[in-house]
């Protein structure tokens, strides 16, 4: 069975025999990949008045456990984005009524940001959704399969993140 980058791969072989286009047989995939998935999984948001950007940081604050409450930095941390861009974010969600934003008890230079019941009703019908989407999106490999991909793919962004050493040459 062949995909089109096992296309791009052949014409490239045919073109530039004298290159190593190997590495275009995962990166290819994965950027394929990750514009499928995204599409998906913004339908799936989508359906719950939700975008991606939304959904990262209610899903966030959930996750944090009682009382879903988090910094704009601990939420910059957790999203790896700006904190322009958590601070857009934070404005719709607010605006929403899906978080509020209250100067912190310990130190009234610092917000804190909460998981209104709104929000945390929000997340939790928008999370079941969600993960049939992605379990959808990985139903052509085994359990087995899934659990080497993602220990492939944690060497790779360890590796690129910086968490781990390079390996070897």
């Amino acid at each position: 069975m062949a995909d089109h980058v096992d296309l791009v791969l052949r014409q490239w072989a045919d073109q530039r025999p004298d290159l190593d286009v190997s590495p275009m047989a995962v990166i290819g995939r994965l950027k394929r990949l990750s514009q499928l998935i995204d599409a998906e999984l913004r339908r799936t948001f989508a359906a719950h008045g939700l975008d991606a950007a939304s959904f990262d940081v209610l899903a966030t604050l959930r996750r944090s456990g009682p009382p879903h409450r988090l910094t704009p930095a601990e939420l910059t941390r957790a999203a790896m984005v700006t904190s322009g861009a958590i601070t857009q974010r934070l404005d719709r969600l607010e605006e929403r009524g899906l978080v509020t934003r209250t100067p912190s008890p310990s130190d009234r230079r610092v917000v804190d940001v909460t998981l209104t019941d709104s929000g945390r009703d929000l997340i939790d019908q928008a999370l079941p959704d969600h993960l049939a989407t992605e379990h959808r999106l990985l139903a052509a490999l085994s359990s087995e399969d899934r659990g080497t991909l993602a220990d492939s793919l944690r060497r790779l962004l360890e590796s690129l993140e910086g968490g781990a050493s390079r390996p070897a040459s």
